[in-house]
């Protein structure tokens, strides 16, 4: 196949390579057209990771970290963990700028097994994160129109398939609607900032200047006699920044990958860690650290302690605004994973289907819709989440390892964008993950042995698909 024309010119973006012009293109991904930009792509960075977890894990972060200023430390360090993973898979994502992302990304460094392994295991562990969130916002939502437990279900299920319709008929209208809602939900965080220092005067707050004599807070210090705790802490925040790989998986629909999914990646992840960080000291800034470790839902205190207790109904809706930005685009993400296993003929043909109007894989669209409503239906959220982190981190740190693999392996294969602080960026991400596999495992021995069966059950499937005579085909268009 002839190289890709999208080449990225000296100093275009961090780490570039002069002397590698091209990409490599696998498979026939580019069916569906290139139509995502930088500034879309850089919106769908951001608004797969600001969902409800900046919501939840500030209190845990407090709990674990015990003081303001190692609060800080956590967050920064999970943000730039994150960051480490984001920059070595955008080596990945412009070597081979297909749809599917991690899936491609593992097929090239490790075979079709370890490909179908990840791809077997996302198609329950993706559909639940959209069912984890439609359920956010379902919730949510009955703080303003009561609903019983079968309600919520109903109006999570409602959301899932009206996102699905939209997702159907065109993928740009799905950028733009993800993009209004990353814009505004980050705008509105922007405004829990701006209110509570405008309003507070920040005396009772973890900031304030302790008065002199006065003994320091119990919370402060307990957690000063144990750093330990900052680990477990991190985990939080890590869960806080989970989503940013999502973005690979429409590889195969960015305009110029080469340019455009460095500073996609770097850029969106850059807005993220400023946006947490500001976020976390204005919860500092009004409440002290002890009321924070304290309060599952801090904003709703801190918002409830600037405008008074009307103020539950704003946050319900700021909540519900994040959850379904992200939602849109997980929708939006997700149905590429499938779209590109079935192209390489490990999954059902019909899934490969591009719309021939609509140029949307539609079939893939359907099939994760309906396992999000199906789950949405028969989990709780709390077993939706602990499905999806431990589903998707092995994978994801098998992808970044990817880059060192398969910089030994296939040295000639062009490289427009090289992984900034090779080796350490990379490996540094790789212990981050196994740390949080190896708590989640102290924490949920139970739930983690049962994900990991179901991923190993994939072994057995993928040979069965194969003497089945799952092959690559031609592409479906219909």
């Amino acid at each position: 196949m002839p190289p890709h024309p999208s080449a990225l010119p000296p100093g275009s973006a961090p780490g570039h390579d002069a002397a590698a012009p091209a990409v490599v293109e696998h498979g026939t991904g580019d069916r569906l057209p290139r139509q995502l930009g930088f500034w879309s792509a850089t919106a769908l960075a951001v608004g797969l990771v600001v969902g409800s977890g900046i919501f939840r894990a500030p209190s845990a972060v407090a709990a674990d970290a015990g003081t303001a200023g190692r609060i800080a430390l956590v967050w920064t360090a999970g943000g730039l963990i994150a960051l480490c993973g984001a920059l070595a898979l955008a080596e990945l994502a412009v070597m081979f700028p297909r749809s599917g992302g991690l899936y491609a990304f593992l097929r090239e460094a490790y075979g079709p097994p370890a490909a179908f392994a990840w791809g077997w295991t996302a198609l329950v562990v993706l559909p639940a994160s959209a069912a984890a969130l439609a359920v956010v916002v379902a919730e949510y939502f009955g703080v303003f129109v009561p609903l019983t437990g079968v309600g919520t279900r109903l109006v999570a299920a409602a959301l899932i398939v009206g996102v699905a319709s939209v997702a159907y008929r065109s993928t740009r209208g799905m950028s733009a609607l993800q993009s209004t809602a990353t814009a505004a939900k980050v705008a509105a965080l922007v405004g829990i900032v701006a209110l509570a220092f405008a309003l507070d005067d920040g005396a009772g707050g973890a900031l304030a200047a302790p008065t002199a004599g006065a003994p320091p807070a119990a919370a402060d210090s307990a957690a000063a006699a144990d750093w330990g705790q900052l680990g477990v802490a991190l985990v939080a925040a890590l869960y806080a920044y989970h989503g940013w790989h999502s973005l690979t998986f429409v590889g195969g629909e960015v305009r110029d990958p080469a340019r455009t999914y460095p500073r996609a990646l770097l850029t969106g992840m850059a807005v993220v860690l400023a946006v947490y960080l500001a976020v976390n000291t204005a919860y500092l800034y009004v409440l002290p650290v002890s009321t924070l470790a304290s309060s599952p839902l801090v904003a709703a205190d801190v918002m409830r302690h600037l405008l008074g207790p009307r103020a539950s109904a704003v946050v319900s809706a700021l909540v519900m605004l994040s959850a379904f930005g992200t939602l849109v685009a997980n929708v939006l993400t997700q149905p590429r994973v499938f779209y590109a296993m079935a192209e390489d003929g490990l999954f059902f043909r019909r899934l490969a289907a591009v719309h021939p109007r609509h140029r949307t894989p539609h079939v893939a669209v359907a099939l994760v819709a309906a396992m999000a409503v199906a789950l949405a239906a028969l989990l709780s959220f709390d077993q939706l989440r602990e499905l999806l982190v431990v589903g998707v981190w092995p994978f994801l740190a098998l992808s970044v390892l990817g880059v060192p693999i398969l910089r030994r392996r296939r040295p000639g294969v062009p490289r427009p964008y090289r992984t900034p602080g090779y080796p350490l960026v990379p490996l540094a991400f790789v212990a981050a993950t196994l740390a949080v596999l190896v708590n989640i495992a102290v924490q949920h021995p139970r739930s983690t042995l049962a994900s990991f069966a179901f991923t190993l059950l994939g072994v057995p499937v993928y040979v069965g698909w194969r003497r089945a005579g799952g092959v690559p085909a031609a592409p479906v268009v219909d």
